[in-house]
Order: structure tokens, then C-alpha cells, then sequence
């Protein structure tokens, strides 16, 4: 079945599901599907971490230029917070993981928001300004 695997992997999907629900345990290409499971949990977490990214990017930008501010810039905040949740509530267990990427993503949106706004990225902390619940609450932005 690896053959499959590098072949078509939707097929090899439907026919792994398939060997699992008649447990046709001997069939199944398990160092494949060991992957692909390690896989969907760097997904999710990756998902969460680039929310995290696109939503304080949006909110160093509301920040500093208050100027631009927008309704899409309000919707991308909107959600970016709403798939963090909904990632969060499929599984809880990545509940801390926000608070694990927060300055690394931090990081990411402070060099993407010198990139977009032109300003200097000496201008943005070092450092996150924004507890992080304040940043995954709904109703808070930060002040100019």
C-alpha cells in the first residue's frame, strides 16, 4: 500500500479509513499513517501560530496607525481570534499553546508590520506589549 501512498494519497486516504472501520489492522500502512497523524498535529499547531501572527500584525497596525484603521482590519482581527478559538475547542489540549508561541509570532508580526506600514521596526517593542489575554479577548484593541 505505500506504493498508493506516493501515488495517489486521496485514494490512500479512503482506502486506510476504509481497512480501519472493517479493522483490517494487518493491511494498514502504518508507518505512513504515523506520519500523516504526527502531521495533523503540527497542522493545528501551525494554524494556531499563524492566526496568532495575522492577529497581532493587525493590531500593531490599529496601534500605530490609527490613521488606516479599518473594517477589514477589524474583521481579520475578529478572525484571527475566532480560529484561534475554534482550533482551541477541537482541541483543548493545545489551550497553552498560544502562550508558548506568543513571541515568536510576535516576532513574525512586528517584522510583517515594518514591512506594511514603512515604519521602522525599532518603532514596535522588542518585545510583545500585549498580555495575551488581552489580545484573544474579544472586544479589547490597543490604543494609539
Amino acid at each position: 500500500m505505500s506504493e498508493k501512498y506516493l501515488e495517489d494519497f486521496s485514494s490512500w486516504i479512503n482506502q486506510t479509513a476504509q481497512l480501519l472501520r472493517e479493522r483490517r489492522w494487518h493491511e494498514i500502512d502504518v508507518p505512513n499513517l504515523i506520519e500523516e497523524v504526527e502531521d495533523l498535529g503540527k497542522s493545528e499547531r501551525r494554524g494556531i501560530a499563524s492566526q496568532l501572527t495575522r492577529l497581532l500584525l493587525h493590531l500593531l497596525k490599529w496601534q500605530y496607525q490609527p490613521q488606516r484603521r479599518s473594517d477589514s482590519w477589524l474583521d481579520s482581527i475578529t478572525d484571527a481570534r475566532t480560529q484561534i478559538e475554534l482550533a482551541i475547542e477541537d482541541s483543548p489540549s493545545l489551550r497553552s499553546y498560544p502562550v508558548e508561541q506568543l513571541e515568536e509570532s510576535y516576532q513574525r508580526a512586528r517584522r510583517q508590520a515594518a514591512k506594511q506600514t514603512a515604519i521602522e521596526i525599532s518603532v514596535f517593542p522588542e518585545t510583545c506589549p500585549y498580555p495575551l489575554e488581552m489580545v484573544l479577548s474579544e472586544d479589547w484593541l490597543p490604543e494609539s
